[in-house]
């Protein structure tokens, strides 16, 4: 297909500054209608070397306002982001809404690399390219726009800008032996840029190939584009408001899909305790464990997410204390997940979490964590049914990234009886020290549990997974549910340990 492409069609100077002196004032009053409308944009260049990227991102930003966009030049993952899952430092790169982020090369850049080098066999590239789709696919769904550019040379024209590069001393460090190299072997790269096109050009996020052997055409064409996309995207919003406008006034679709069968939660046995002797017992055998294990899996580098969500008062504090009381503070954090503030709304709801992350060998503990969007977004209205219908998936494609980059991922839903919890609330409100854990809305949130009880189902059922299973504890009786969560990290460690050294 790329072989085809005309890769000498050009525009003068002339063409090009009449076609500018009319895009670029559209270009500068479409990125503040988006900005105003909050839309936050992805644009990515990829291409061959010396294709002119940096060049075309230039002369992109020029009529915008400097405000409103970043730039970010992806190289070889540093150390700290190669101890993360692959597309880690690109969810903590995504834009706000209303902003722009440009990338010089992006998410494809390694996978084609490796590709054309082969050091990646099909299989492994089908699998990269299928989570790129994923990630794409979730961020459009949540409202952002994604702009793809390629930039297509011959291998005459890359050796010829090479040639030049190399005749200057100010730029000749500009040009490597490893580009040269990439001249040499233009038909594989040729063949892996193909492929790359061909498996990830979407609806969602469909290339454009920029002919960029004149530089006067390509710099043209992408604006174009750029003007085109934008001004495409405002109109069919425009539509879309319309039609929910009118959608307002036809009452709701009942909710027909129902979870069969009994209550997750009904089935837990909650009468389940320890005397405090054999809690004492335990808690200190399984804390000499966890010490050992923490410094094992840091020497090992495999990083471990826990999170905890379940009833207010159900224990989630007293659990996290014990599991990290004899681990090393340098090597874990406890991440405690409030509402988000107006700069975490203005991204997608798992950026902050994925910014939170631990690198490998480190432990992060989430004190609530991202199925806040199917529970309490969810029951108060805070999201669209849409949005946390669609959260499930989106949940459980970002626990696989952080499962197939190694990490082991455990869930906990500390569960009390109501009853439990009203004396829980009581003892709170009775006890200076611990009043201030208790406020009007806990209270609140008791008219509501039935709620929660369906939508805490529905989580279990849709996002306990192998790879990251959601553990119930029984938590009416405090020892019981400590050791519970004591017991169920330890085994877990343990196990991944034993399975590295088979």
């Amino acid at each position: 297909m790329l072989e085809k492409i005309d890769l000498s069609k050009k525009m003068s100077k002339n063409e090009c500054k009449d076609l500018m002196e009319r895009l670029t004032p559209q270009l500068s009053l479409l990125q503040r209608e988006m900005r105003k409308r909050g839309v936050p944009v992805m644009i990515v260049f990829e291409g061959f070397g010396s294709s002119g990227k940096g060049t075309m991102i230039n002369e992109l930003i020029q009529p915008m306002d400097p405000r409103g966009f970043k730039v970010f030049t992806i190289q070889r993952p540093t150390r700290e982001e190669a101890m993360h899952p692959y597309l880690w430092r690109f969810w903590t790169k995504l834009p706000e809404n209303g902003r722009i982020h440009i990338f010089d090369r992006s998410w494809y850049t390694k996978i084609v690399e490796d590709r054309a080098e082969g050091r990646r066999n099909r299989e492994k590239t089908e699998n990269c390219y299928n989570n790129i789709l994923d990630f794409e696919k979730e961020l459009t769904q949540s409202g952002m726009l994604i702009i793809k550019f390629f930039l297509h040379i011959s291998r005459k024209e890359q050796k010829k800008r090479f040639k030049v590069l190399e005749s200057a001393e100010e730029t000749r460090w500009r040009v490597t032996e490893d580009d040269w190299k990439h001249n040499r072997d233009y038909d594989e790269w040729l063949k892996a840029f193909e492929e790359m096109i061909q498996k990830t050009d979407t609806d969602f996020g469909s290339w454009t190939i920029i002919e960029a052997t004149d530089r006067e055409y390509a710099k043209a064409k992408i604006l174009s584009k750029v003007v085109e996309i934008f001004g495409a995207w405002l109109s069919e919003a425009e539509r879309k408001a319309k039609a929910e406008a009118l959608s307002e006034e036809i009452p709701p679709e009942e909710e027909t899909q129902k979870i069969f069968g009994a209550s997750v939660l009904d089935a837990v046995n909650l009468s389940r305790s320890l005397s405090k002797t054999v809690y004492k017992k335990k808690l200190k055998e399984l804390q000499g464990r966890m010490e050992l294990l923490h410094s094992e899996i840091y020497r090992q580098r495999i990083p471990v997410v826990i999170g905890f969500e379940g009833w207010d008062a159900g224990g989630k504090g007293g659990a996290i204390r014990r599991l990290t009381q004899t681990m090393d503070p340098r090597g874990y954090e406890v991440v405690p997940t409030a509402a988000p503030n107006d700069f975490e709304k203005a991204h997608h709801y798992l950026w902050r979490f994925w910014n939170r992350m631990p690198a490998a060998g480190h432990v992060a503990i989430f004190d609530r964590t991202w199925y806040g969007r199917v529970l309490v977004e969810r029951i108060e209205g805070f999201c669209t049914k849409n949005e946390w219908q669609r959260a499930y998936s989106e949940i459980n494609r970002m626990e696989a990234d952080l499962s197939d980059a190694g990490a082991i991922v455990l869930k906990f839903w500390m569960h009390i009886d109501k009853e439990e919890q009203e004396r829980r609330f009581n003892e709170r409100m009775e006890d200076p020290n611990k009043r201030w854990k208790i406020t009007d809305e806990d209270w609140r949130n008791r008219e509501k549990w039935n709620d929660y009880v369906k939508a805490v189902d529905e989580m279990i059922l849709r996002t306990s997974t192998t790879y990251a299973p959601w553990v119930i504890v029984e938590g009416n009786d405090k020892y019981y549910a400590r050791i519970r969560v004591l017991e169920t990290v330890v085994e877990a460690i343990e196990n991944r340990l034993a399975a590295k050294d088979v």
